[in-house]
């Protein structure tokens, strides 16, 4: 199973918004055949596995991260595969929250030997995104920003650039070509012109979201340069002759209800769910950050801490309203490494 997992991370990046899965078939202790998810849309990781197993695959176990599928989809069912050929066992990581998915009924039924929740703690996390999409049909959101040690992501004077080190704005670009969407505020636009690529790793560039209200986002911005990646929610105080300005460059743009005067995030994940984004990480300033936390769409933080010292500054997160040190929000299960010289918190929320 541990290779299984193993295998499934190759598909990371290109699998979105189904899950992650690798599969790895075994005949008297050898290893016969791998497998994993590489697309989406195409063969999923036990046919991968069963393909090059070819008649090895009689009599044989199967070990598969997520529990196999029993439901016509973009692909035939899984099971249908597994019992033709003739698996003696199938070895499950973890079941499918999808409600459609009852795989391992369907093998049970069928008269395949079934275990499940072998490294189900591991499955779960490697499938965290894929688990929020199916369950809410909203996006899996991580709130990322790289800071000094005292807490600041810009001096008094706005400047940021580079607070962080190199090996640490690599890995940022490796995330970013593994989830489906990047999200930032138009203050952020206006303030630094970002790219938002991946120019820094092979990678495909993921979806650029501007939350922009009024659409101030300038026609020449850098993140315009491919349209068609763009994603601009605004809302209806935009103007209609700039609305029909973007549309006809084939930016995507989304007039979402506003909330307290301001974008309402919980619409927006709803419509960008509807879109079939299942991950977004968001690299806006102070205010989207605090304001992602505040409205609860927020479910992981990424926090890049570089060791040296500014000041007085531009702190994190803006305001969320707490008036008491004992009303702070509680993380969940903090982690902590080093990325070269900066050191990386990963917690939940």
């Amino acid at each position: 199973m541990e290779l299984a997992l193993k295998l499934a991370e190759k598909g990371r990046g290109y699998v979105s918004p189904n899950p992650l899965v690798g599969c790895v078939i075994l005949k008297r202790n050898r290893i016969v055949g791998r497998g994993y998810h590489k697309k989406y849309g195409e063969a999923h990781a036990e046919i991968n596995a069963l393909n090059e197993a070819g008649k090895k695959a009689r009599g044989a176990t199967l070990d598969v991260t997520l529990e196999p599928c029993s439901h016509w989809g973009k692909t035939p069912p899984c099971t249908e595969r597994i019992v033709d050929v003739g698996i003696s066992e199938v070895i499950i990581g973890m079941l499918d929250p999808n409600p459609v998915v009852t795989g391992s009924q369907e093998l049970k039924f069928r008269g395949v030997k079934l275990k499940t929740g072998i490294l189900e703690k591991e499955a779960k996390k490697q499938n965290e995104q894929y688990i929020k999409y199916i369950k809410t049909k909203k996006p899996f959101v991580i709130v990322k920003a790289a800071m000094s040690l005292d807490g600041r992501i810009a001096t008094t004077t706005g400047h940021s650039k580079y607070i962080t080190g190199r090996e640490a704005r690599k890995y940022v670009h490796k995330l970013r070509s593994e989830l489906d969407a990047i999200m930032v505020g138009i203050n952020t636009v206006l303030k630094d012109n970002p790219q938002l690529t991946t120019r820094l790793v092979r990678g495909r560039n993921p979806f650029i979201i501007v939350v922009d209200s009024t659409l101030r986002i300038p026609v020449n911005a850098k993140l315009l340069n491919d349209p068609s990646k763009v994603i601009i929610a605004t809302s209806s105080k935009a103007s209609k002759a700039n609305v029909k300005q973007f549309l006809q460059r084939g930016v995507k743009v989304l007039t979402i209800k506003q909330k307290g005067g301001k974008i309402d995030l919980n619409e927006l994940m709803k419509e960008l769910g509807k879109m079939e984004i299942g991950s977004i990480m968001i690299e806006g300033g102070a205010e989207l950050n605090a304001e992602a936390i505040r409205s609860k769409i927020a479910d992981k933080i990424l926090f890049f801490i570089a060791p040296g010292l500014i000041g007085e500054g531009l702190g994190a997160i803006g305001d969320l309203g707490i008036k008491k040190v004992d009303r702070s929000i509680k993380l969940k299960n903090l982690t902590s490494r080093k990325i070269g010289k900066d050191i990386l918190i990963e917690a939940y929320l």
